[in-house]
């Protein structure tokens, strides 16, 4: 699908999806837990439908309501056995990463695959991790560092040595540590998206099972076996999505409130706020009400454009800790008076597509004045609008055609940069289904124009 997207304004109220982080991580300790849980207001996008039924394939059983309100899981640590066919995790990394350990508890070989993304993502840190717990793994096409994976367990508490700067095949080994007999000690040479971390202990601690770590993360140990009670839970909402509706909110002459807001700090990624914030962008957190509410452009109570802050030479944002949200990020800069450095981000050249180079390339298309290193990003660049409210001569954003390369994030992005330039053509755009499904419909509901 090609999404044209108009120069717009936006108003009214926006609720987003729930969260894919907790959903994901809520169908694997429901299938952990003996009895009946309930998940309720769960994303019901690709990935976590990816999840579920992955889930499936280890013994557990998920109905989905229609409305998809609520996924009854029926599981039970007995019940769990070896996937009894190959897990086809479709788009899914976190359903890669956190079930390849899993998998590797049982004896007996288990194989990963996925859609073509997922058959280009790393996974010889995953390999190494399980062999040193004792676990067999391969990737099946020699030279390929990339599913399918072939793993063969049973896997053993020990010690694990790994760099850790992708998350989830840490979060995946956590839960899995929980199952196995005795101790398992983490020592991560190189942590990043810590706040990943965070949330699995935060539900590995809901069940009553602790969780040594310490502030940096560098090492991390989990105790075994535990059971797992059956649960009923809601989702909170998913700061992934949110940050897309508040950008758009703000490059944009709007005055929105966005509904519902996680203020539980379970997710890192609200850290936007406050780099939007920095910026000069007019965001009020009600967190008694949960809501957001955002005022930009000429509606804006500071100021009609963004600014590296008055005396600073540059604006440099470390995003180890929420690298999901680079590329909506990238987009922001674009239009903030200065040069932004978005860094420690050597993460997501690992995501679903290269999104550093991914962006640098489709923002240049734009007009965009952009540049990247290995682990960085570089935007110098301008307001719409000159101190005085005027219009900037040196802005030089324009509309024009991209492609999303089958990457969710960085489809949403390039829609949310439309509505402040317009005109702007993203191929492919039907992939924010994996994580934000109804993303055309909720922003064409606060006045975003599509065709």
């Amino acid at each position: 699908m090609k999404a044209t997207v108009r120069k717009s304004s936006l108003s009214g109220r926006i609720l987003v999806p729930g969260s894919k982080s907790h959903t994901i991580r809520a169908c694997i300790f429901a299938a952990f837990a003996d009895g009946v849980s309930h998940i309720r207001k769960p994303l019901a996008s690709a990935d976590c439908v990816s999840a579920a039924r992955c889930i499936r394939s280890f013994g557990a059983s998920v109905n989905m309501a229609d409305d998809n309100s609520v996924w009854t899981v029926r599981s039970g640590r007995a019940a769990l056995h070896l996937p009894d066919n190959v897990l086809d995790v479709g788009n899914s990394g976190s359903s890669l990463y956190f079930l390849s350990p899993i998998a590797a508890l049982f004896s007996g070989w288990s194989v990963f695959t996925g859609d073509e993304s997922i058959r280009s993502r790393p996974v010889s840190h995953v390999i190494d991790a399980l062999r040193q717990l004792g676990a067999e793994a391969y990737a099946s096409r020699p030279g390929c560092d990339a599913p399918p994976l072939l793993i063969r367990g049973p896997m053993r508490a020990g010690s694990l040595v790994t760099d850790g700067r992708l998350s989830q095949y840490i979060s995946g080994v956590m839960m899995a540590a929980a199952l196995m007999e005795g101790r398992t000690d983490i020592t991560l040479t190189d942590p990043k998206e810590i706040p990943y971390l965070h949330m699995t202990r935060l539900w590995l601690e809901s069940f009553g099972i602790p969780v040594e770590m310490d502030a940096a993360c560098t090492h991390i140990s989990v105790s075994g076996p535990r059971s797992f009670a059956a649960f009923d839970r809601t989702i909170p909402s998913d700061w992934e999505a949110v940050a897309f509706p508040l950008v758009g909110g703000v490059l944009t002459d709007s005055d929105i409130v966005i509904e519902d807001i996680d203020g539980s700090g379970s997710q890192g990624d609200d850290a936007i706020v406050a780099v939007l914030q920095e910026l000069g962008a007019d965001i009020e957190w009600d967190r008694g009400a949960a809501e957001l509410r955002v005022r930009g452009g000429k509606k804006s109570r500071r100021g009609a454009r963004l600014a590296v802050p008055v005396g600073a030479k540059e604006y440099r944002v470390n995003c180890s800790g929420f690298p999901d949200a680079v590329p909506i990020l990238c987009v922001a800069a674009c239009f903030t008076e200065g040069t932004v450095i978005i860094e420690d981000i050597g993460v997501c050249r690992r995501k679903e597509t290269d999104r550093i180079a991914v962006m640098r390339c489709e923002l240049q298309k734009l007009g965009a004045d952009i540049e990247e290193g290995e682990d960085f990003i570089v935007i110098h660049g301008h307001s719409p609008y000159l101190a005085d409210g005027s219009a900037n001569p040196d802005f030089a954003l324009h509309g024009g055609e991209c492609a999303c390369r089958g990457d969710h994030r960085v489809a949403m992005s390039l829609a949310v940069c439309g509505l402040a330039v317009g005109d702007v053509a993203v191929q492919g755009a039907d992939c924010c289904a994996v994580s934000f499904p109804d993303f055309f419909a909720a922003m064409a509901g606060i006045g975003a124009v599509f065709e």
